[in-house]
């Protein structure tokens, strides 16, 4: 098995075929390798749609886990009841901070994330991770190639110093058509926010809508020069 520890290149040679441009293969391969110690870190946008539904064709009972920072759009969490209900099978886990917002609001100010959003970030999402990652070997993340500068590196499988873990991501070869291609082909459900001019969705505080679509991330952190959560940096 590989391991953060044991890291060495991998030999493998996915292919990226015309359907799934790799995504299925490496899926069959993960969970091959790593049975129930693999977790999908999921933030239920369209490229966690797409994802869902192929993990369910290979582990149709994985865990797949939200980062819960209770501050997330009213659809996002109508969204991801909607995909219980498709996927009963699955295992969805939300993943809370230690802090809840009265607690962070007490020792940090109010509005963290205006004053702050990077120590945001890492009270609500990142060290979520860290603990849901703990009994895991390898993570699942829907990373593109396409969706920004510091993204077009990203490999099929990956050595993430971050978590200390292997962080494999399927989608590096998806462009945004071909997302939203799968998802009108297999209709499947999805946020609806997606449909009002947001391509990416976080934290219902942190997230506009971007009218471009050049930068898919362009809604994210607007005025604050922060391009990233945390965490694939």
């Amino acid at each position: 098995m590989l391991t953060y520890a044991t890291w060495q290149e991998p030999t493998t040679n996915f292919e990226v075929d015309e359907s799934y441009k790799g995504a299925l293969e490496v899926l069959r391969w993960s969970y091959a390798q790593y049975g129930d110690e693999i977790v999908y870190a999921c933030s239920f946008g369209i490229e966690g749609i797409v994802l869902i539904d192929l993990i369910s064709k290979v582990k149709p009972n994985a865990t797949i886990v939200f980062l819960d920072t209770d501050v997330h759009f009213k659809e996002t969490y109508d969204t991801i009841e909607r995909v219980k209900a498709n996927y009963p099978q699955l295992t969805i886990i939300l993943q809370k901070p230690k802090l809840t917002l009265e607690q962070q609001k007490a020792q940090y100010g109010d509005e963290l994330w205006k004053s702050n959003p990077n120590q945001c970030c890492d009270i609500r999402k990142i060290k979520p991770l860290h603990e849901a990652l703990s009994g895991a070997k390898a993570w699942i993340s829907g990373l593109r190639r396409e969706q920004s500068p510091t993204r077009q590196q990203t490999n099929f499988i990956n050595r993430d110093d971050k978590f200390k873990s292997i962080k494999i991501c399927p989608l590096i070869h998806w462009s945004w058509k071909d997302i939203w291609r799968y998802v009108s082909k297999h209709n499947l459900t999805y946020n609806p926010l997606h449909d009002q001019g947001y391509p990416s969705i976080g934290c219902e505080h942190c997230t506009q809508p971007a009218f471009t679509l050049d930068d898919l991330r362009a809604g994210r952190w607007q005025g604050t020069g922060k391009t990233e959560c945390g965490l694939h940096e």
